[in-house]
């Protein structure tokens, strides 16, 4: 209880590294490069064109699956 009461009645201030505006920089900066590697596997499940097709339900004929 008495260490609870000395940190709730501590008034030091702890300096930061940086000024506030840095840390937004730092945390846009980390989402853009996040948004770049998410961007670059934007077409991966295409490049092998036969793969694609044999698993794509875009190429369903109606009329081929009548038993």
């Amino acid at each position: 209880m008495h260490v609870l009461a000395t940190v709730l009645l501590a008034d030091t201030k702890v300096p930061i590294i940086f000024p506030s505006y840095v840390f937004g920089i730092i945390a846009g900066s980390i989402f853009l490069l996040l948004g770049v590697v998410t961007w670059t596997y934007r077409d991966v499940a295409n490049r092998h064109a036969n793969r694609a097709a044999a698993q794509s339900h875009d190429n369903h004929n109606p009329a081929d699956s009548q038993h």
